[in-house]
């Protein structure tokens, strides 16, 4: 095959069936627009208006009152989209009332659980029933420091159903690192669970909420979710009760009723991973949430009724809030709790085949240990219904875009995807419409106007640049929570370009409109004064099979960068004279000579966030003696004191 051949391409009679193409024929009755891709993305960037609210139309979102106009203001800081219009998402979450699977659950231990679309609605009634009943109004905030449990996502729909305000955390968070979150936002009600499993190990954790709640004085009422016993000892916490108890407080016979609100209204709270202080509380409104994420799903990955769409994710990381979301078009929902490799590391590919399960998304960290492990799932599992892999978190090399073609299945939609809870959605991402090409993301989203610039400021093909955004969009977040004057916001992102969105990523984008992703621009080396990007590194070093994890990062010595590579070994591997010389000369012949590390060590574990993230920020601070803010965001800081005085 040649190199620059597509992995993967599909059919006219593919492209003719897609969502997509069913957009682009409602677009050339009314607006001209020519059928193909790159009409259709350059008319959603210089008519963004019309565009926005044809899709509107398509995914059939309900407005309770009409807007004024699509988009009103100058700009991306003094915008605000459909102006006058009130909508609630929770009512187009649960448009269906039928006996179709709503979510299907799985944990490590114990059997599925199934609830239909009318059994949803009835129980999202009976817990908003709950909340109204102890007062909670709109505006008010709702916590969840919850597993991926089926209650968390009722608890989140019956709050936005009020108007009130979600946040959450997952039961891995520490104490320090959930005070640091909910503490900010104040919330009125906070719904836990008693523990969670992992690795097959029971983890309790009402003495961590008793210790919360010491000090997080707003919260009013607390329920307590039976996970890990089915009657847990609230003793210890006088404010709360069961679930099955909270309920009881509700009318039962009560409507569902969704409160209008406008297309800015907050929805969501959502955290910056806090590892250089305290953590940003981004605030996502219903409308911006709601249309974005109908897009991604409904065009970029042609999600239908008829799909059962899985991401392996946590309730404290922005892609539980996008899976979720698929409720908006219908399909089955699959939430899993636990381990992806408990007892095995084939759980989550038997899962998907005997469910089974249509769209998965995961990460390359997870794909990386599949291939590692020499597992091919298509000669296990029968995977003929899944046609689509989604993975972000980090940039998937172009070795794991071959590994999934050669060992998972040969035809699918393979889709890195890339944004991040700054904006609840993706910047670039898949399009069931294009090939896919190894090592790159398919496109960039509809309606984002995506652009790299280099040192000059200047937009370019086919060289690294910072990725930025330069027009207003629905999903960005409405405001920073405790951020009256907005400095905050527009230090985070407009602070190196006015008026456009710097987003803090190192991207190039291709002569066909595809993405490679370098890694994080704040992480990006200059060995010699020359700009390299960490996933350059990570692409050559992670696809070893003697490497489990590594890490990246750069030392200032006179004026200079040395490129310093921490490597997590497999077992039965140690780091010896040749396996430092294999790994510099597999760098040297992938990448430039500028890219092989000055000092390579061998350490036990790599540091990362709670949601799976290497923190190059925190080893940087760590091999200069500088602290570290906020180690609870990260889900093993003990891992970190390893990096003092190590090079």
């Amino acid at each position: 095959m040649s190199p620059n051949a597509p992995l993967w391409q599909p059919t006219e009679e593919h492209i003719r069936r897609t969502q997509m193409h069913a957009f682009m024929d409602q677009l050339a009755d009314g607006f001209d627009v020519a059928r193909d891709w790159e009409s259709l993305r350059t008319w959603s960037i210089e008519h963004r208006e019309d565009f926005w609210a044809e899709f509107l139309t398509f995914a059939g979102i309900k407005t309770h009152t009409p807007a004024r106009c699509v988009f009103e203001g100058t700009g991306m800081l003094d915008g605000k989209w459909f102006p006058g219009m009130t909508l609630n998402y929770a009512e187009h979450m649960l448009r269906f009332d039928d006996e179709r699977t709503a979510i299907h659950f799985e944990c490590e231990t114990g059997q599925p659980r199934k609830i239909t679309y009318r059994a949803l609605r009835e129980q999202v009634i009976r817990f908003a029933a709950a909340l109204r009943a102890i007062g909670v109004e709109k505006g008010d905030r709702v916590a969840g420091f919850m597993p991926n449990l089926p209650e968390a996502l009722i608890a989140m729909l019956a709050t936005a159903s009020l108007g009130a305000v979600w946040s959450s955390c997952s039961p891995d968070f520490g104490i320090n690192g959930v005070l640091d979150r909910f503490g900010q936002i104040e919330p009125k009600v906070l719904v836990a669970a008693d523990g969670y499993t992992y690795n097959g190990k029971r983890i309790e954790t009402l003495d961590r909420v008793q210790r919360i709640l010491e000090k997080l004085t707003s919260a009013r009422s607390v329920v307590i979710v039976p996970f890990i016993d089915e009657s847990p000892d609230l003793t210890p916490l006088p404010m709360a009760q069961t679930w099955d108890d909270f309920l009881a407080q509700g009318d039962a016979a009560a409507p569902l009723t969704f409160e209008p609100v406008p297309f800015d209204h907050p929805l969501f709270i959502m955290y910056s991973s806090g590892t250089t202080g305290m953590p940003k509380c981004i605030v996502h409104g219903h409308g911006g949430t709601l249309i974005q994420h109908m897009k991604e799903l409904m065009l970029h990955c042609d999600l239908r009724r008829e799909d059962t769409i899985f991401y392996f994710t946590t309730c404290g990381w922005m892609m539980w809030n996008w899976l979720v979301s698929s409720l908006g078009v219908g399909a089955t929902v699959v939430l899993y709790e636990g381990s992806p490799a408990y007892p095995r590391i084939n759980r989550l590919w038997e899962m998907i085949a005997r469910v089974p399960v249509t769209v998965f998304g995961t990460s390359p960290k997870y794909l990386s240990a599949v291939q590692k492990s020499e597992l091919s799932p298509s000669d296990t599992f029968d995977l003929s219904r899944l046609r689509c892999i989604l993975s972000t978190g980090s940039p998937l090399a172009a070795n794991q875009f071959e590994w999934v073609y050669e060992s998972v299945k040969t035809d699918l939609q393979l889709s890195s995807i890339c944004g991040g809870t700054d904006i609840i959605s993706c910047f670039m991402l898949g399009n069931p419409i294009l090939p896919v090409y190894a090592g790159e993301i398919q496109c960039t989203g509809l309606g984002m106007d995506v652009r790299a610039f280099d040192a000059s400021g200047e937009a370019v093909t086919g060289g690294k640049g910072e990725l930025v955004c330069c027009a207003p969009f629905p999903s960005q977040p409405i405001y920073f929570w405790n951020d009256p004057d907005g400095q905050k916001y527009k230090n985070a992102y407009f602070k190196h370009y006015e008026g456009i969105w710097r987003h803090g990523d190192l991207i190039e984008i291709t002569a066909h409109g595809g993405v490679v992703v370098h890694g994080r621009s704040d992480a990006t080396l200059n060995p010699g004064g020359v700009r390299i990007g960490t996933a350059e590194i990570y692409r050559v070093v992670e696809a070893m099979p003697e490497i489990a994890d590594s890490i990246v990062v750069a030392k200032r010595v006179d004026g200079d960068d040395e490129v310093c590579l921490f490597i997590v070994l497999q077992a039965n591997h140690k780091l010896d004279d040749a396996l430092a010389a294999t790994i510099k000369k597999r760098i040297a012949d992938s990448a430039t000579k500028r890219h092989v590390p000055r000092h390579i060590k061998q350490v036990t574990a790599i540091p990362h966030t709670i949601s799976g993230k290497k923190v190059e920020l925190a080893v940087t601070q760590m091999i200069h003696n500088q602290p570290v803010a906020n180690r609870d965001a990260l889900a093993n800081p003990e891992t970190l004191d390893q990096f003092a005085n190590i090079v």
